[in-house]
């Protein structure tokens, strides 16, 4: 049996190697956080190229809602994908899915609800995993998502 940071470290991995994968650029920064029977993902620095150019050079609203609405219709594609992965880490049925994306920070958040709190055991040194994952990948962007201030949300 896993702990609960163990739980948490392999989704924020698998979720990084998915947005690498399927979007075709992975985040700078994932973070999973297991919250009974909710997992909440943050995923930092997602917005390819294009995307970034998209909302730029669009007007503002359009440019947004357009960049929405095409990351929302490749996370219903993928869903059957994701869904797997996330069942297998957490042995637990998934119920449902919800994703939001920030055109100006560049974050992603995934929230996924499941059909009861994944068992998990106490790790030894009473302490989470990391539950944090840094990806590398060929950025010639000079976006930076980091430069607003926000507040993670607690695993416990």
């Amino acid at each position: 049996m896993k702990t609960q940071g163990e739980i948490e470290s392999e989704i924020s991995e698998c979720m990084g190697r998915f947005e690498q994968e399927y979007m075709g650029r992975g985040p700078k920064d994932v973070r999973a956080h297991l919250i009974g029977d909710l997992i909440v993902v943050r995923l930092s620095g997602v917005l390819t190229t294009a995307e970034q150019q998209l909302v730029k050079t669009l007007v503002a609203a359009k440019g947004r809602d357009l960049l929405k609405e095409v990351r929302r219709h490749l996370i219903e594609i993928a869903r059957p994908t994701i869904e797997v992965k996330i069942e297998g880490i957490t042995g637990v049925n998934l119920v449902s899915l919800h994703h939001d994306i920030s055109t100006s920070t560049g974050e992603e958040v995934v929230l996924f609800t499941l059909a009861e709190a994944p068992a998990f055991r106490e790790s030894k040194n009473n302490k989470p995993a990391e539950s944090r994952h840094t990806f590398q990948s060929n950025r010639t962007s000079n976006f930076n998502p980091a430069q607003r201030s926000v507040t993670a949300l607690s695993p416990h």
